[in-house]
């Protein structure tokens, strides 16, 4: 018995896009989570920073306890080592490997293979965020301020640090990106106010630190959550400029081979 006309007929084309972005944000996630120096670096190291120099007194912080000056620099340091450290490595050696050049002639458009790995992103910095923020209420941690101010510094701080590792990812070689990508996070963590307060720089310097990222998104979350400011308008301003020029650099210079 002959089946009917086109019972068989396959159906070829692309999945559509919104679900085509879900599968590769949720491959590009477990890949990152898989990856054992990437959690070192996004989630090892800022929460042994957060509990080493809470409970160790290394460090002066000023007035009121360690945890309260701590946390919101290891808040912007964990953004940094997802959204600009970890993706600039990850995306550079894609990049080498040929992954980036075979997905960008697939179905999926490029502009969603970089909406997968921003949305990557976000996710790992959702699970960090938790975490650092159940260990720091376990040290002892008392916030302040606008919870919407807190979630608009972390969204630009995330946009402007993914647009400076994707410009480092697609113009350098992946082994320069590795080395660039992680001197620069030691030279931010020294000095970009994360753990060293800023004041403890020259005045020239600490205008010169104040614009860099890291510093407008620590010193941001520092004003809202520890002096419980309301909108950090400046700091988000300075992020906001990274933003346009990061995300702008990178969609002009970056190259797929």
């Amino acid at each position: 018995m002959s089946a009917g006309t086109g019972t068989y007929t396959p159906n070829p084309g692309a999945a559509p896009v919104g679900r085509m972005i879900g599968a590769q944000t949720a491959l590009e996630t477990r890949m990152l989570l898989r990856n054992g120096e990437q959690l070192l670096l996004t989630v090892v190291i800022p929460a042994l920073l957060l509990v080493l120099f809470s409970a160790v007194d290394i460090i002066d912080t000023g007035a009121g306890e360690s945890v309260d000056f701590l946390t919101p620099g290891v808040l912007a340091l964990a953004v940094m080592s997802t959204a600009f450290t970890g993706q600039a490595i990850a995306t550079g050696f894609d990049r080498r490997y040929g992954v980036l050049k075979r997905l960008g002639a697939s179905p999926l458009p490029r502009w969603a293979l970089m909406t997968a790995k921003t949305l990557s992103v976000l996710v790992t910095e959702v699970l960090q965020v938790v975490l650092l923020t159940v260990i720091a209420f376990a040290l002892g941690w008392s916030p302040h301020g606008n919870p919407f101010a807190v979630l608009l510094l972390l969204v630009l701080g995330t946009a402007a640090f993914s647009g400076l590792g994707l410009l480092m990812a697609g113009t350098l070689k992946a082994e320069a990106t590795l080395a660039a990508a992680n001197l620069v996070f030691l030279l931010l963590l020294v000095g970009g106010g994360v753990i060293v307060p800023m004041d403890k720089f020259p005045d020239g310097v600490q205008t010169a630190l104040g614009l860099l990222p890291v510093s407008a998104l620590s010193d941001g979350l520092r004003d809202v959550l520890q002096h419980g400011a309301s909108m950090p308008w400046g700091d988000l301003g300075i992020l906001a400029v990274w933003t346009v020029l990061g995300l702008g650099a990178a969609a002009k210079f970056f190259r797929w081979e």
